[in-house]
């Protein structure tokens, strides 16, 4: 049985001041980031990440990009018109038709495994990357680790970071892997965590990468489903799909957006 004592004032006094500071959890500038690194290299290695994943946290570099971008999601803020104007919502719906069109067995295959359409992904895809176009030109493991760093959100971000290093241990991804500057990555930008999660060898080669076409769609499907998605059953706003979407990001304008874009390419 531990034994306990009671601390008078000055032996607190006297415990406070020769004990080490406790670790910083967050911070607001990218001065504490080093030393963040190391306290949380070791809730890191309790998480089960290894040799590899910790060297890319030591590595990585304060992302000043990834928190002004934190700092200034107009987009967001939008009407739903103006958002989907400005995420070129005409143009996702005419690619993403030709696209279904151009290779229907591959998008039935994944709606008969995981009862999501096609309009729903190909939505997906072409909001996120333009359809692989751009899939960011960010440090992954620096965004995720300086967003779970940032005070703003760091117990959001925490869980994401683990899972980048943890698939950096696998080889899904390098300390060099580029995605969006919150670290989402590959053709529908997933968050590090969810990728560790929800991933899916979608192409049989028995790897998954994010930057695979058919790993990534198979993982979006494979997302929603475990999110909750209804085969033969309605995605938009107050029908049981839409649920799932809301799953995906937490702006109610996206989720809208995608809902009507992936309606139109279903057509």
């Amino acid at each position: 049985m531990p034994l306990f004592r009671v601390l008078t004032p000055l032996a607190i006094a006297l415990t406070l001041a020769t004990a080490p500071l406790a670790a910083q959890t967050c911070g607001n500038t990218g001065s504490g980031f080093a030393q963040w690194k190391q306290d949380f290299a070791d809730q890191a290695r309790r998480a089960g990440v290894g040799k590899r994943g910790l060297q890319a946290l030591a590595a990585a570099d304060y992302a000043t990009r990834t928190i002004a971008a934190d700092r200034n999601q107009k987009s967001f803020k939008y009407s739903l018109d103006k958002f989907m104007q400005v995420r070129g919502a005409d143009a996702i719906v005419r690619i993403g038709r030709k696209r279904k069109a151009s290779n229907p067995n591959f998008y039935a295959a994944l709606e008969r495994q995981y009862g999501v359409p096609a309009g729903i992904l190909l939505a997906l895809h072409g909001m996120e990357t333009g359809f692989g176009n751009f899939m960011g030109d960010s440090a992954v493991v620096s965004a995720i680790t300086t967003l779970a760093y940032d005070c703003r959100r760091s117990a959001f971000f925490i869980p994401h970071a683990i899972g980048a290093l943890r698939l950096v241990d696998m080889g899904a991804i390098t300390s060099a892997t580029q995605g969006a500057k919150h670290g989402e990555l590959g053709h529908t930008q997933f968050l590090p965590g969810n990728a560790l999660q929800f991933g899916v060898d979608g192409n049989g080669d028995g790897r998954i990468d994010f930057y695979d076409l058919s790993d990534a769609m198979a993982s979006t499907a494979n997302f929603l489903r475990a999110k909750g998605w209804r085969p033969g059953r309605g995605y938009q706003p107050g029908q049981p799909n839409f649920a799932a979407i809301q799953q995906w990001n937490g702006a109610t304008v996206y989720q809208k957006a995608i809902a009507i874009t992936a309606a139109r390419i279903d057509g």
